[in-house]
């Protein structure tokens, strides 16, 4: 497994390869890096304008007819530029079918996030992608009324002078994680074995001289009990898929099978790297097949498509850039992992304010950013809150809230090893030095408001939660039921806090859902827009949101400076 530099990487293929051979060049979760400037301080950053640079290049080297440009889902989401085309100027055709027909990408994949935008925004890229004559493909996306599929499955596409079947696919756990609205009128079946059957049936029916399969899903570890991370589930039983196109864990990863002819390939996400395959063919197909994932160079872009693409850019940096408030304390969204701070305090605040309900959950959903004291713009909204998700409220018993509390720290907290926080060492691929991290997702790491406990580390798994009282004093039932704000993607089932850590089946979870609210950062912003300035006053009021703390304290406290000093 080796990243490259491409202009190395371009030389040697250039002179090596026949021109017949294909190369496959792939993007995934990109996640709005349209633009190769940052709206704010205007500092350069790779983006599809550097894959285009890339790309090009490419062609140039070993001709545009043996490119074949493929992307594996989630555009849609994650950045100003996809927010502003998604839902501010919706009068204008969609940003990203242009990029895609300038960029000349052969085939797109659906991603979970793409879904996430909603009916209105996927549905118009749809049509407009349609027009562009790019497929985009979701072939597990079934409809509600058994007529055949939401999205097409296949494309038959005419690269090196051969006949390439493309196959596309969405995530297989959407529907545990979105809210029904959003993926109505169709459901989402699992990656396995539905893939390897397809595979099978098209390879006998189209007789395609190679086939590729791009899968919005993570490379996961092969074990068959990820239904979020199927990528390697598939390749070890991939016999007729010649290139294994993976995406959505942001992880880039490269492997081919032991004969060397097959490779699956994640390139990881925001346009870092891309994925790179080479097949060579022979008298009976496929011969050979390299694979590797390509570093971007953000100095070198498309100067053409950055001028192309201006005015966009401009319109997108203006909106993000209009003032919205005061703030008087700096945001530190690092400090969310060793207690309450002011980040997540506001987030609690939000909650409860525009929802009323008793108690709030929420995690630090930008995993270490500052936004600093002074004037807040838009942009800012994207630091504090980088998910289009609602703000739900569930009525739930007290014994599930200490259960999913519970749930929460034992991914979070781990007094083992000499640490505190629940953390690894996983040493760089390129220089083998250590780089912690948490072995899980820190975007799961619920805390509560609303209520008054502790969390001791050095007891066991189930007991580490005690809650003393609920704001104000009054004692907290675990038979009793409240009302808890927590967002759209919690309360449908992500992360699994509310189905495994409070055992509530998800099929139950839509019954226990009381109120819906817009999304949580128009809320935020509405909230700040409505106050002169943002203090400790009226984001961390203590009779509002209660205190948390780990305990005991002189065991905590030195190993959590060790360990954020590792992370950090």
């Amino acid at each position: 497994m080796k990243i490259i530099v491409y202009s190395l990487f371009l030389l040697a293929f250039s002179a090596s390869l026949s021109a017949q051979d294909l190369h496959i060049v792939t993007t995934g979760d990109v996640h709005g890096s349209y633009f190769n400037r940052t709206y704010v301080g205007d500092k350069p950053r790779v983006s599809l304008m550097s894959v285009k640079w890339y790309v090009d290049s490419l062609r140039a080297a070993v001709g545009p007819e043996n490119v074949l440009l493929l992307d594996a889902g989630d555009c849609l989401q994650g950045d100003n530029a996809s927010y502003y085309f998604n839902y501010v100027a919706t009068d204008t055709p969609h940003i990203y079918p242009r990029l895609a027909r300038y960029m000349g990408y052969d085939v797109c994949t659906v991603g979970n996030h793409d879904i996430e935008a909603g009916h209105p925004v996927y549905d118009k890229v749809f049509a407009e992608m349609q027009e562009a004559g790019i497929p985009w493909l979701a072939g597990n996306a079934v409809k509600d009324d058994g007529s055949g599929l939401y999205f097409p499955e296949y494309r038959i596409v005419e690269k090196a002078g051969r006949r390439i079947l493309v196959m596309g696919y969405n995530n297989a756990n959407i529907d545990g994680w979105l809210s029904p609205d959003l993926w109505s009128g169709m459901r989402h079946s699992s990656l396995v074995p539905l893939v390897n059957k397809r595979v099978s049936e098209l390879r006998c029916k189209l007789k395609p001289d190679a086939v590729v399969v791009v899968i919005h899903s993570g490379t996961g570890k092969g074990d068959g009990k990820s239904l979020e991370s199927q990528g390697l589930d598939i390749f070890k039983r991939a016999r007729n898929i010649d290139v294994l196109v993976c995406a959505h864990d942001h992880q880039p990863f490269c492997v081919c099978s032991r004969n060397g002819k097959r490779w699956l390939i994640n390139g990881g996400a925001r346009c870092s790297n891309v994925g790179h395959a080479v097949i060579s063919f022979g008298k009976h197909g496929p011969s050979a097949c390299r694979g590797e994932y390509v570093r971007m160079d953000k100095k070198k872009v498309d100067e053409e498509m950055v001028a192309a693409f201006r005015p966009e850019f401009e319109a997108v940096r203006a909106f993000t850039l209009q003032p919205v408030g005061e703030l008087e304390i700096p945001l530190v969204t690092r400090d969310a992992y060793k207690g309450m701070c002011a980040y997540i305090d506001m987030l609690h605040t939000v909650q409860l304010a525009a929802s009323g309900a008793r108690i709030s959950l929420a995690a630090p959903l930008t995993f270490n950013s500052t936004v600093s004291a002074g004037q807040l713009v838009y942009n800012d909204m994207f630091t504090i809150y980088p998910f289009e998700n609602k703000l739900f409220v569930l009525e739930l018993k007290g014994a599930e809230i200490k259960s999913l509390l519970e749930y929460s720290y034992d991914n979070w907290v781990r007094l083992e090893g000499g640490h505190v926080l629940y953390i690894k060492d996983s040493p760089d691929v390129r220089s083998g030095a250590s780089r912690w991290s948490f072995v899980n997702r820190s975007y799961n790491f619920d805390s509560a408001a609303g209520i008054n406990y502790t969390v001791d580390v050095t007891r066991p798994a189930g007991e580490r939660v005690t809650i003393s009282s609920l704001t104000g004093g009054e004692a907290f039932d675990e038979d009793a039921t409240y009302t808890v704000a927590m967002t759209s993607y919690r309360a449908n089932g992500g992360g699994d806090i509310v189905t495994k850590g409070a055992g509530i089946p998800h099929e139950k979870l839509q019954e226990r859902i009381v109120a819906r609210y817009p999304e949580i950062r128009d809320l935020l912003y509405k909230f700040i827009k409505s106050n002169d300035s943002i203090g400790p006053l009226q984001i961390s009021d203590r009779e509002v949101l209660g205190s948390w703390c780990f305990v005991p304290e002189e065991v905590v406290a030195p190993l959590m400076e060790k360990d954020m000093g590792l992370l950090f």
